[in-house]
């Protein structure tokens, strides 16, 4: 790992600092997860609701068939 300096006004540090902590992981790994969605942008344009795979999980091992019949309104097969 290569290590760098940056500098940041107050109030972004603050802002960082505060969701690094909300997420319970350190500043720097904030700013490196920051970092490497920013740079992955460009292959998200194409498909934004990739960004939401996987947030949510119900535990239903039948969730896709609900999903099909909002979705697509007829049951999975």
């Amino acid at each position: 790992m290569i290590r760098t300096q940056i500098s940041l006004d107050p109030e972004m540090y603050r802002g960082a600092k505060a969701a690094a902590r909300r997420q319970g992981i350190s500043l720097a790994e904030f700013l490196r997860r920051a970092l490497a969605a920013a740079l992955d942008e460009p292959k998200r344009r194409g498909r934004p609701w990739m960004r939401y795979a996987g947030v949510l999980a119900s535990g239903d091992p039948d969730a896709s068939r609900s999903v099909n019949a909002v979705v697509y309104g007829r049951p999975h097969p």
